[in-house]
Formats: structure tokens, C-alpha cells, sequence
């Protein structure tokens, strides 16, 4: 058989050559701002190539991107990776204090950044000694703002223009690193995690098989989730490796944006987690129309309550797939399949080929039985991490597995339901409350939008249970309802001490409730104002 190292020029390759006049859509504020045809991509992300390595680039190298869903950044996706080099995506919506921790940590060479977020570079750039150089996306350069920089600050398509050079992709071992992502820090200190080749090549051909992502060269894809979080679920490699038309929404995730490119754009396939539905939901609620060329929401993050899964099967008329993963899994683990019917009570789904599960024991000892019994859930693949980024310490057990911190059950049909995080269950009185069971019967509440459970600290008990809601805009509190709704559902000792009410829960930048966060908030006091009636 022939040599084919497994590196990811081959999908946007094929995507050119194949499927050239197949779109990538570039929006703000809802409406489309710049359009191009795979092989127009193509053609600028390898000059793009070309101008980096004449910058003195080399492989191994690392350029941060602190940048949305747009063109220009997928255009830094391809143009690094396929040239060896590694491209570390930064969340924009972290402090500079925390960019510089893991910029300077990856001592990235280059920034790439977009042009709205270029008033925090003077600042930015004071704590990043190894950045050269800055590269600005989707608009031109702001000269008050350039001349403010310590290094030399160009906008992307003038970088093209004046040294972009075609160069020969995917000179290096399929094992090399291609990008770095650093977890979202909900449960503890963000970790590096690099994607190589190889690991972003297979991952594509599981994400794409028709139990998992099923997508095709007929379907136009709207990718919510933001690029610099786990590759965007891996949309940037999939879309081209099938020739499906991608929708890159910008900054802009709101109700009227998404409503209007859905429609405008014929979007097939939606993707994101569920705050984002939320508001598309709301907003179509509130204006009235529909989205009639949407067929399926693939939706991810913290589990979906299932009030909130039957509104948006109803009101959008699609079928929703539900997944799970992790960063550290580049980031599939399982998801619903179109081709069951929805289940009653919705599961992750299943592992696609290439991801294997088991469940062990609190000390890591596999569990005899691995069906309908809630055990400890590690993972093993092709796409699933070994290490951190520079750590010396494997983070498998002996057998190649990876343990995700979550607590999991897996049915006799293979679907896994997480069951909440290890991390999380709050122990009361020497015994265990599992918060996710609390969640799953309260997010069954249509009047919810979104629901938490969190341990206080309890001078008799160790630890009590806090009930954390968001509900949908225009109801009212109920906190005796939502405890009543618990009883016989659950131990008389798991009802919660206090209801509280917040206008909007905190979120992770993977759109997680952000747990941390809430433990914080209610110790220092900042959760009182929304505290209900105790029931």
C-alpha cells in the first residue's frame, strides 16, 4: 500500500479540488460579509503558508489566534497546521492576565488577532515577551492602536499581498503537533492539550460516520461553536473533508443573528451548545417565523434539560442530537444517532468506531458489570490525550485509558448517560447526593431554562445541596414548587436547603455552566440577593 501520512492539507486539498464551489460564509450581526469557495481558501491559506515561514517560521512553531468564527481565522487554522506549525487558539473573552499565563506558557511567536479585540493588545502585549509579531483579522489595522505596539502589527490580506508565497503542504511526520487548546479551567487550572495530525485526521472520519455527526456535501453547516475552544468540535476539518458549505457567524450568537443566517444561508445542520438555542428559541418565540430549511441542532456542553429538548424539536422542527465529550478528546466522545428514534429520556448517544468506554470503581479498577450500573467513566482512541502539554506524567491508567472525571452509566443498547462529575456530588452526612439526578427532574420543568445544583458548606452535615435556576423570560419563581416536584423523586435528605433564582447563569466559554463560578459567588455572599423563599 502506498506511504499516505494522515496530516489535514489532504481535507481542505480535497474540498478544492473536489467540491470547489462549496462555501464558506463569513457574518456579522446576523447578515453574510465575505464568501469564498473552497478553492479560493485553498489558494490564500497556503500563500498565507508561504508568508509565515517567510516571517522565520518552522515547524513546531506556535501562533496564538485570539479570534471568533470568521474567514480569516479558519484561514490560520489551515495556513499553520499545514505548514508544521501549531495553532493555539486563546478564548477572547479570558482577562489579559490569564491569556499571557498560557500564551507565555506555549511561547507562541505570533499573535493573530481580530481587529475588534486589538484595544487589549498595548496591554496584552506588555506580558507576552515571546510574541514578534501581530497579525490582525477581518479589518484593516487601526494605526492609534498599531503605533501603541511594541512589535510590528500588519492586518492579514496586506500580509498575503506583500509576501504570500505558494508553498508545498504537509512536509513533516503525521504525529506532528497541529494545535493546542487549554481547557476551560470549570473544574480547575486550564491544561494545555495538543491535537496532532494524526489524532485531528482520524477524529474527522469518526465525527463524519452516519451514526455520529452524519454530514454530507448537501448539507450547509452553521458552526456556533467558537473555533477557539476543541477545534469548533472538529467542524473545520469535517465540512471540507465532505464538501458541506460552513456558515462562520462571527462574534454576533444571538436570537435575530442565527434566525436570519439560518434562513438566508439555508443552513441544514446547526451546531453549538444550549445557551445558543435558548436564545434562537426566545427570539423566534417573540417575533413569530420559523427556520424551515433547518433540519437537525447537534447541541453539546453540560447535559440539556429535556424540557428544553422537546421546545426545540417542537418549535424548530428538527431532530436534536445529542453528544458528549471533552477537550482532551479532541473533543467527540458519543452522540445520539439520527438513525433511532429519540428516546424518551435522552442519553449522550453512543461512541462512534474509534472511541471505546469503560466504567471503573472509585479506585480505578474496572467494574465487572459495564451495564446499567453508574460507574467512574474513562475513555482510550486515537483522538484521546496522553499527556498534558509539557508534563512528564502519562495521564492514562495501565490499560491506555483516560479517565474524564465523570460519572457515568451506560445502557444495554451502549448509550451513555453522564451522570454528573466526581468532582461535584456533594456528601452530606457521610453520604452521597448526586446533583445531576436533581438537574435531570427539574430541567424536565418547561418554566426552566437552566439548572444547577451546588454544595454549601453545612456546620452538622459536611455539605447541603443548593438549587441554582434560570427560568425562561416571563415566569415566575417558585421555590415550594420545584422542591415539591423532587419529593418521592428522591431522599427526603437530598431536597434542597434554598432555591435561588438568577436572571442569567454563569457560563464557561464552552457554554458550560460555569460550577466554579456559582460555589464562589455563593460563598462570598453575591448569590444572596437571589436567594427565593427557603422552602
Amino acid at each position: 500500500m502506498q506511504q499516505y501520512p494522515l496530516t489535514l492539507d489532504k481535507f481542505i486539498d480535497h474540498a478544492a479540488k473536489w467540491h470547489g464551489a462549496r462555501t464558506v460564509a463569513t457574518a456579522s450581526r446576523g447578515a453574510v460579509q465575505r464568501r469564498a469557495g473552497y478553492g479560493e481558501l485553498r489558494t490564500r491559506s497556503n500563500r498565507l503558508s508561504g508568508a509565515l515561514i517567510g516571517l522565520g517560521l518552522g515547524v513546531g512553531d506556535r501562533v496564538g489566534t485570539l479570534a471568533w468564527n470568521t474567514q480569516h481565522h479558519l484561514e490560520l487554522y489551515y495556513a499553520t497546521m499545514n505548514a508544521g506549525l501549531v495553532c493555539h487558539t486563546l478564548n477572547p473573552r479570558l482577562t489579559p492576565a490569564h491569556l499571557s499565563a498560557m500564551i507565555n506558557e506555549a511561547a507562541d511567536r505570533v499573535l493573530a488577532i481580530a481587529a475588534n479585540l486589538t484595544p487589549m493588545l498595548p496591554d496584552l502585549l506588555l506580558l507576552c515577551p515571546t510574541i514578534e509579531r501581530v497579525i490582525v483579522l477581518d479589518e484593516a489595522v487601526d494605526p492609534s492602536i498599531a503605533d501603541r505596539c511594541l512589535v510590528p502589527v500588519e492586518d492579514l490580506d496586506a500580509l498575503i499581498e506583500a509576501h504570500g508565497e505558494t508553498v508545498q503542504w504537509g512536509q513533516f511526520d503525521e504525529t506532528s503537533a497541529a494545535g493546542l487548546c487549554f481547557t476551560s479551567g470549570t473544574t480547575g487550572k486550564p491544561k494545555g492539550v495538543v491535537f496532532t495530525h494524526r489524532s485531528n485526521y482520524l477524529h474527522t472520519l469518526m465525527s463524519i460516520q452516519p451514526d455520529a455527526y452524519c454530514l454530507s456535501a448537501k448539507d450547509t453547516i452553521l458552526v456556533a461553536i467558537p473555533m477557539f475552544h476543541a477545534n469548533a468540535w472538529g467542524l473545520p476539518f469535517s465540512a471540507p473533508a465532505v464538501g458541506a458549505s460552513l456558515v462562520l457567524p462571527g462574534r454576533e450568537l444571538d436570537g435575530a443573528s442565527l434566525a436570519s443566517l439560518i434562513r438566508t444561508e439555508n443552513v441544514t445542520i446547526a451546531c453549538g451548545v444550549q445557551t445558543v438555542w435558548i436564545g434562537l428559541l426566545d427570539h423566534l418565540d417573540s417575533t413569530g417565523g420559523d427556520v424551515p430549511s433547518l433540519e437537525r441542532v447537534v447541541i453539546g456542553g453540560s447535559k440539556c434539560p429535556d424540557a428544553l429538548l422537546r421546545r426545540m424539536e417542537e418549535r424548530l422542527g428538527v431532530r436534536v442530537q445529542t453528544s458528549w465529550g471533552m477537550t482532551e478528546m479532541s473533543p467527540l466522545g458519543t452522540v445520539d444517532s439520527i438513525q433511532f428514534p429519540p428516546a424518551s429520556e435522552r442519553s449522550s448517544g453512543r461512541p462512534p468506531m474509534g472511541v471505546d468506554l469503560k466504567l471503573t470503581d472509585a479506585d480505578g479498577v474496572t467494574l465487572d458489570q459495564q451495564r446499567g450500573v453508574v460507574g467512574h467513566l474513562k475513555v482510550k482512541g486515537p483522538s484521546v490525550i496522553d499527556r498534558y502539554f509539557k508534563s512528564a506524567e502519562s495521564a492514562l491508567d495501565a490499560e491506555g485509558y483516560f479517565d474524564t472525571g465523570d460519572l457515568a452509566m451506560i445502557d444495554d443498547s451502549g448509550a451513555l448517560t453522564i451522570c454528573g462529575r466526581s468532582k461535584d456530588l456533594i456528601k452530606s452526612g457521610g453520604e452521597w447526593i448526586n446533583p445531576t439526578e436533581i438537574e435531570a427532574i427539574i430541567g424536565r420543568d418547561p418554566r426552566v431554562g437552566q439548572v444547577a445544583v451546588i454544595g454549601k458548606p453545612h456546620p452538622k452535615w459536611g455539605e447541603r445541596p443548593v438549587l441554582v435556576v434560570e427560568l425562561r423570560q416571563g415566569e415566575a419563581d417558585d421555590a415550594h414548587g420545584f422542591v415539591d416536584a423532587l419529593r418521592g423523586k428522591v431522599a427526603d435528605w437530598w431536597l434542597p436547603d434554598e432555591v435561588v433564582q438568577l436572571p442569567a447563569m454563569p457560563l464557561a466559554a464552552t457554554g458550560k455552566i460555569d460550577k466554579v463560578r456559582l460555589r464562589a459567588d455563593y460563598e462570598t455572599g453575591e448569590l444572596d440577593r437571589y436567594v427565593t423563599t427557603r422552602p
